[in-house]
């Protein structure tokens, strides 16, 4: 893919941008980059304009000491970034943290959005998940920023395992999630976005308060039954407040696009010649 750079509140932006046709915005979470999209936008793109961003920090984009990879600033750039490219009537595709960054705009600007695909995420509060509690006690504690500045955590253990089927983690895939944060310093993002896990929940849970304005929005559940980390108790949340929406539970782990590209390609496709 041939990647652009773009300026974003004074940090470099990469980002690919492919094809032409009906706008489609891929939003990547942790520990990803535009990467996760490269079957899908190598498909859609055939047919349609095809947007993925490396937030700040991760990917081909800027990695710096200065910028705090909150939530909050992955999703203040995201608005810019939209704004800039003069992105109209696009549909979203979100994944993981991708949830929190990207949705928040369609909030605020539904009449933009044309439809809404969600893979494994969420955007509600956190601090009352006993399981998230234990989580970030570990990353906020010097152990943990050990674990994932030195170590490299995230891509040595817990990338393993988001994985349900194995084999789909290949050396290939592998590489294309880990070649971004070799170096120590560059993992400065990692880290930041894990401290959000807890810490960043009344900031989800504000912007949950305000679902109803999706209501009108067309959207889709590509949901990864395996997933170690979001469980199906999680989509149950979602079709609770959307229970008209399309959803697909597909076995496989946090990773979907990884473990089953050719069925939610299909799925994809489906719903956007449904919701036209």
């Amino acid at each position: 893919m041939d990647y652009y750079k773009i300026d974003i509140n004074g940090y470099s932006m990469s980002y690919t941008d492919v094809g032409k046709g009906e706008v489609i915005v891929f939003v990547h979470g942790t520990p990803a980059s535009s990467f996760l999209y490269r079957k899908f936008i190598q498909h859609f793109s055939k047919t349609n304009r095809c947007i993925a961003m490396d937030h700040v920090g991760f990917g081909l984009s800027q990695k710096s000491d200065k910028f705090e990879g909150t939530p909050q600033n992955h999703a203040a750039n995201f608005n810019m970034f939209i704004e800039k490219l003069g992105i109209q009537n696009f549909t979203l595709v979100v994944h993981d943290f991708g949830g929190p960054i990207a949705l928040p705009y369609a909030m605020k600007y539904p009449s933009n959005i044309k439809r809404i695909v969600l893979f494994n995420t969420w955007i509600w509060e956190t601090k009352s998940n006993k399981t998230l509690q234990k989580a970030d006690k570990l990353i906020s504690s010097p152990i943990g920023k050990f674990l994932y500045k030195r170590l490299n955590f995230p891509l040595t253990t817990l990338l393993n395992q988001a994985f349900y089927n194995k084999t789909a983690l290949s050396k290939e895939v592998k590489a294309g999630f880990k070649n971004p944060f070799k170096k120590i310093k560059s993992r400065k993002a990692l880290y930041d976005i894990a401290l959000s896990l807890t810490a960043s929940s009344d900031w989800y849970e504000q912007h949950w308060q305000h679902k109803q304005a999706l209501s009108d929005t067309k959207m889709q559940f590509i949901w990864g039954t395996k997933d170690p980390f979001f469980g199906l108790d999680y989509l149950d949340k979602w079709l609770g407040a959307f229970p008209t929406a399309n959803y697909h539970k597909i076995e496989a782990g946090h990773f979907v696009q990884e473990e089953q590209p050719k069925e939610s390609i299909k799925i994809m496709e489906e719903f956007f010649q449904t919701s036209t």
